[in-house]
């Protein structure tokens, strides 16, 4: 079939004339927005932010600590006769008192033993009666009917029969000793742990293996290490009057879930000296803990109030860090946003605890921060922080009357 023969292409038809009205009318519509519409779509204009001014306050100084929970006291029950386990006295999880039954083992070789250790006593004493009788009789008829020599000998039967006596009851004493053993009981209170051993299991004396373990969790230590180098600088700022100390510490404790603990602790004993190792000191903090909330082996963080410092209070929502790990903010300067660098004494509630970088009375940006540039063209609007950290517009003081600016315009 034949192709058909090429030829200069059909012109591209011109739009209509409703097509063209509707472009000129898009086009004047853009031209009558507002300022801040057409910024929308690429216009210039100052950025509207959110400002609160700075003030000087007293603020907690406080410190956090990683910590790891220890048990108060913690023994490991083992027998001390041999035997075999007849009864397991206790369930497992429960608290037990001092002196209360845990097991018990089989008391037959151990009876027999006694009842052994009883008649070698009655044996002895016996024997000793006779020896004195002895003596007595010698004592009366010396130089008569008896010799020196003959009491002597008297008076030394009875010293060995009393020996005897005294040999036999520290046996029967051993005996009963033995006997209180086959019951196992435990020597502090707390909580009881699983059995290692079933009943019917022999047992040995002072074996390696526990039979259980016993527990106190109440109270619970919290150890902890802090800096030696920071406990310098804390000290250094006490001499200087920057931090004012606190009559007692305030210790709390955050759990692993990030709830605040609700009984508060009290310092046991810092070590002497600093580990060569991790230049750190070592501390013991006491915490009541009746509902065991905390257990041997957690890790938790301890918050210790050290006392008070004039400083100034920066939200962390109007902060950032730079590259260089700086902490960095905004401030307004008349219509000017200033990017300036802090210095950070730790943090109290949900604010920086800043001694430099930003003065009482600077207007600190703390809304609109987003794509914020320093030397930046804004306009202020002062706004709040609420406890929360949120930011909460200021009320216009007109509001504080009776009459809202709505009723005044409905009123007109």
């Amino acid at each position: 079939m034949p192709r058909p023969a090429s030829g200069p292409r059909a012109p591209l038809p011109s739009p209509s004339r409703p097509a063209r009205r509707r472009g000129l009318l898009l086009a004047l519509g853009l031209l009558a927005l507002p300022l801040p519409a057409l910024a929308q779509f690429g216009g210039g204009g100052p950025t509207e932010v959110g400002v609160i001014e700075l003030e000087v306050s007293a603020a907690p100084y406080q410190v956090v600590l990683p910590g790891r929970a220890v048990a108060h006291d913690q023994t490991e029950i083992r027998p001390r006769v041999e035997g075999l386990v007849e009864e397991i006295s206790y369930r497992a999880g429960t608290r037990v008192e001092a002196g209360d039954l845990l097991f018990r083992l089989e008391t037959d070789t151990y009876d027999v033993a006694l009842a052994a250790a009883e008649a070698q006593l009655a044996s002895a004493e016996a024997t000793r009666s006779a020896a004195q009788a002895q003596v007595d009789r010698y004592e009366r008829l010396e130089g008569v009917g008896s010799t020196r020599s003959d009491l002597d000998q008297a008076r030394a039967s009875l010293a060995s029969a009393e020996a005897s006596v005294a040999a036999a009851e520290a046996s029967l004493k051993s005996a009963r000793l033995n006997i209180e053993r086959t019951e196992i009981r435990s020597p502090i209170a707390g909580i009881v742990d699983l059995a290692q051993v079933s009943e019917g299991a022999l047992v040995t004396a002072n074996q390696s293996q526990a039979l259980t373990t016993v527990t106190t969790m109440d109270p619970i230590y919290v150890d902890v290490q802090e800096s030696s180098a920071r406990m310098l600088r804390v000290r250094k700022r006490l001499d200087e009057g920057t931090l004012t100390r606190a009559g007692d510490l305030d210790i709390g404790l955050v759990l692993e879930t990030g709830d605040t603990y609700e009984g508060m602790g009290r310092m046991v004993s810092p070590r002497s000296e600093v580990s060569t190792t991790t230049g750190t000191v070592d501390f013991r903090i006491e915490f009541d803990n009746p509902e065991r909330v905390i257990l041997p082996g957690q890790f938790l963080r301890v918050t210790i109030t050290l006392g008070e410092t004039q400083a100034i209070l920066v939200p962390q929502r109007a902060t950032s860090r730079g590259s260089d790990g700086s902490l960095t903010a905004f401030i307004a300067e008349g219509e000017t946003a200033r990017q300036v660098t802090l210095t950070a004494q730790g943090t109290w509630q949900n604010a920086w605890i800043v001694t430099e970088g930003v003065s009482a009375g600077d207007l600190l940006i703390v809304d609109g921060l987003q794509n914020l540039r320093d030397r930046g063209a804004v306009t202020t609007v002062p706004v709040t922080i609420n406890a929360a950290g949120l930011v909460e517009d200021q009320a216009p003081a007109g509001d504080a009357g009776s009459e809202t600016g709505a009723d005044a315009a409905a009123g007109e």
